[in-house]
C-alpha cells in the first residue's frame, strides 16, 4: 500500500526565543527539517513527502534548500491558522488510497523501528500513534489542591501517527475543536479505537533552547 508522510511544520518558536522558526535553526550545522524528512525518506525512498509550512515560510525554505543542496523531493503545501486546518490541507491534496503519516517537523530523531510499527500497525488496524512510558511521577492538578496520580496509567505521546488515508480524511471533515490537540484525538472524536505502539525516548520535540542541547547531543552520539 503506498505510503505518505506529512511533516507539520508551522511552528513560530516563541518559547525558544530565536530570531527564526524552530524548523529551520540549524543543528550540527544543517538546518532541523532536513534531518526530519531524512528519516522518513531513509526508512522508504518510494514514501511520498508532504511539507506544511505557513504561506511565509514557503520562500525562505526554497531559500534553505538551495543553499545546502536538499535533495529529497517533496511537495509543499501552505498551513492553515491551526494544526488542524494545516493538516486537513495537506490530506485533502492526497488523492487515491494508502496510509498516511502526520509528524511533527521538529522530531528529527525517530527511529526506523518506530515508524515501521506505526505504519503496519496502521495497515492491520486502521490507525497507530507512538507512545513511551514516564519515567518522572505526575501529580494531578485540581482548583484548590493536586493530588499523586500513577504513572502506570499514563503515556508521551510522539509521532508520526499514522492511519489509513480514507478514515484519516472522513475524520478531518468535522469541525474543528480545541480538543484536537493531535490527530489521534481527531480520529477518536470520529469514534475509532486508538492503536498505541512503542516510541523511541530520543523521539524528542524540539521545542526550548535545552531541547537544542539535547539535539546536538543526539546527533553527535549517532555519528
Amino acid at each position: 500500500m503506498q505510503k505518505y508522510i506529512v511533516i507539520v511544520a508551522g511552528g513560530m518558536g516563541k518559547r525558544m526565543e530565536k530570531p527564526i522558526p524552530k524548523q529551520f535553526l540549524e543543528v550540527n550545522g544543517r538546518p532541523i527539517l532536513f534531518y526530519t524528512i531524512e528519516k522518513f525518506f531513509q526508512y522508504d525512498n518510494t514514501i511520498n513527502v508532504y511539507l506544511v509550512l505557513p504561506s511565509d515560510h514557503i520562500d525562505y525554505w526554497k531559500t534553505l534548500c538551495e543553499k545546502f543542496n536538499f535533495p529529497i523531493k517533496h511537495k509543499i503545501v501552505a498551513g492553515g491558522s491551526e494544526r488542524f486546518y494545516s493538516v486537513k490541507n495537506a490530506i485533502d491534496t492526497i488523492e487515491g488510497e494508502g496510509l498516511v503519516g502526520i509528524h511533527d517537523g521538529v522530531r528529527p530523531f525517530v527511529s526506523a523501528e518506530t515508524i515501521e510499527a506505526c505504519y503496519n500497525t496502521a495497515l492491520e488496524k486502521g490507525n497507530a500513534i507512538p507512545v513511551v512510558k514516564l519515567s518522572d511521577s505526575i501529580r494531578q492538578i485540581s482548583q484548590n489542591s493536586s493530588e499523586a496520580v500513577s504513572r502506570k496509567n499514563f503515556r508521551i505521546v510522539q509521532t508520526p501517527q499514522c492511519f489509513k488515508l480514507r478514515l484519516l480524511k472522513k475524520a478531518y471533515q468535522q469541525p474543528f475543536n480545541d480538543f484536537f490537540t493531535d490527530d489521534a484525538s481527531v480520529l477518536e472524536s470520529f469514534g475509532e479505537k486508538i492503536n498505541l505502539v512503542e516510541g523511541n525516548f530520543e523521539n524528542i520535540k524540539i521545542t526550548t533552547q535545552f531541547d537544542l542541547y539535547l539535539a546536538e547531543a543526539i546527533i553527535k552520539d549517532l555519528k
